[in-house]
């Protein structure tokens, strides 16, 4: 059922109002954003027309804009990704661990996404391997997956990984599997520390290569007196690690990483009102014991900070590390199998079907059946054209 608001009704309604007063300000990657979602499964895209074969109820599917950012266009990827991560998981507790910047880099990585969204990827995946791979700690290669995530519940900057961990790892003669004590993964004060100074440490490389570009407040930090300065207090404060008690089951894994993987800044199902003035959504107070609360602003400041967790055109936020990294993932899991005694893996979906019926596989919902008579099958009838630019009041060509 759709959800009586949607992101895109506000794009749609102020998006040409805040092109207008803030448009020199936005990047081409926020702009394509903005355009996706206002065109998101409407006219603009073309679709086409289903009629039902026994009931004869018609209805009108227009396409939807694929893209990563829109709350509507997240369900089959997310579960064509849960599969295939699903032919993964291994007989093993998993770990939740959690790596955030302060404040203030926060502020440095919104000028310069690329360049420091990448060191926090670099930066925790080498904080995870060297302390698991340290035989006081576990002394085993571990595998990941890291999750970015940019927002906070109120849609403010807030960059940080997740990180879903299995709770031991390789042993470095290959022949066993070295477990993580029950309930415990790796001590959070000492990957903490590694990680602030391996973070600092390629933040001073990034800038002394001239990587990283300053403009409005931040603008002094082209001296490097003013940088080192800012950049000081820094390296004495406690950078925030933490780890979450570990899942139960790989059921739990899975349930997790569909919350969190294909997420976007916020879905619409957080939204409550919307007019002139205002928009009104639902957020999680964390500080008081997950409370939930009500925010409201103008559409200007929704739009504001809804792009503010716009991404870089082709960067990857889901990546993956140690014996899950790319290259030797499959032999490397197959090794994993073997030390844990596990049964062999399910065969993997097909992968050359009708998006229809891979969706009902995935999720169990059905895009063929008659919603009216429950009956019949919808069947294409009549294929709709693109119509860019008379479907949406307002709409940016450029």
């Amino acid at each position: 059922m759709r959800p009586s608001l949607e992101v895109a009704d506000i794009f749609r309604r102020s998006g040409p109002q805040y092109r207008q007063t803030h448009g020199a300000a936005l990047s081409p990657a926020q702009r394509r954003v903005m355009r996706a979602i206002e065109s998101c499964r409407t006219a603009a895209l073309g679709g086409h027309v289903e009629r039902c074969d026994t009931c004869g109820h018609q209805r009108i599917a227009y396409n939807s804009c694929a893209d990563r950012h829109c709350p509507k266009c997240q369900s089959l990827t997310r579960a064509q990704w849960l599969e295939a991560r699903r032919a993964e998981l291994l007989e093993t507790e998993y770990y939740h661990v959690v790596f955030t910047v302060p404040q203030e880099i926060a502020a440095i990585a919104y000028q310069n996404k690329r360049v420091v969204y990448n060191i926090l990827f670099r930066a925790t995946s080498e904080t995870l391997r060297t302390i698991a791979a340290d035989p006081t700690h576990l002394g085993a290669e571990i595998g990941f997956l890291a999750v970015l995530h940019t927002w906070g519940q109120t849609l403010l900057h807030h960059p940080h990984l997740h990180c879903v961990v299995p709770g031991g790892g390789i042993a470095p003669t290959g022949d066993r599997w070295i477990a993580c004590r029950p309930g415990f993964f790796l001590p959070v004060r000492v990957l903490s520390r590694l990680f602030r100074r391996l973070f600092l440490e390629q933040l001073d490389h990034a800038y002394t290569t001239g990587q990283l570009q300053f403009s409005s407040a931040l603008a002094p930090l082209h001296e490097p007196q003013a940088f080192a300065a800012y950049v000081a207090p820094l390296r004495q404060r406690e950078w925030v690690v933490y780890a979450k008690k570990p899942f139960g089951s790989a059921d739990r894994v899975l349930d997790y990483l569909g919350r969190y993987t294909h997420r976007v800044a916020i879905s619409n199902n957080r939204l409550l009102s919307m007019d002139q003035e205002q928009i009104t959504f639902r957020w999680k107070d964390y500080r008081q014991h997950d409370k939930q609360k009500r925010m409201t602003l103008t559409p200007t400041e929704f739009i504001r900070r809804f792009l503010l967790h716009v991404l870089p055109s082709g960067f990857q936020r889901i990546r993956h590390f140690g014996f899950l990294g790319n290259r030797y993932r499959q032999a490397k899991l197959d090794l994993c199998r073997h030390l844990l005694a596990m049964t062999p893996r399910p065969p993997a979906l097909p992968t050359r079907v009708d998006y229809r019926d891979r969706y009902e596989q995935l999720t169990g919902k059905s895009l063929r059946m008659c919603p009216v008579c429950a009956q019949g099958q919808m069947v294409r009838v009549e294929a709709l054209p693109t119509c860019p630019t008379t479907a949406l009041p307002g709409w940016d060509s450029s």
